[in-house]
């Protein structure tokens, strides 16, 4: 299986984009010992359309043309479900068991992600109910994905 991660907005040289790659790429190298075979990070532009429902229908297209066929959608969006890390581990490794070619996860920018795209995805994930920025969430989501290959692979990483 394969992990997707399209996100709106770049981020810049610095410690965010040094701590991403650090889970992104923990995660890659364990994660074929859990049997996913890539962790792939595709960021795209925030758009500049005038409005922010113009702006999310944009970015979603942008999103969905970069998305492997068939792939199964995970929208992060503040509404959607609060699961705990084991769940998260879980739910990867039902996906990885049944035949899942790629698990797309999709972050929105700003104005967060178009009802169309949000509607059109296999499930709707929350991490909580406060608000995060959505640089931020990127670098929580890889941190999570990198903790539930250590948990499918029972590495010490992730200790209760």
């Amino acid at each position: 299986m394969r992990i997707h991660l399209g996100a709106v907005g770049r981020l810049k040289a610095g410690p965010e984009r040094k701590l991403a790659e650090a889970f992104l790429e923990r995660a890659a190298s364990i994660g074929r010992s859990a049997g996913i075979a890539q962790v792939h990070l595709a960021e795209i532009a925030e758009s500049r359309a005038a409005t922010a429902e113009l702006r999310m229908a944009d970015e979603a297209a942008r999103l969905m043309a970069g998305i492997p066929d068939k792939a199964v959608m995970i929208a992060l969006d503040g509404a959607g479900r609060d699961v705990t890390s084991e769940e998260f581990a879980s739910l990867i490794g039902r996906r990885r068991d049944t035949g899942t070619g790629t698990l797309a996860f999709l972050i929105g920018g700003p104005d967060g992600l178009s009802a169309d795209l949000k509607a059109t995805a296999g499930l709707r994930l929350a991490f909580g109910r406060m608000t995060w920025p959505h640089r931020l969430v990127r670098i929580m989501l890889l941190e999570q994905i990198y903790r539930s290959v250590t948990i499918l692979v029972n590495h010490p990483y992730h200790r209760m």
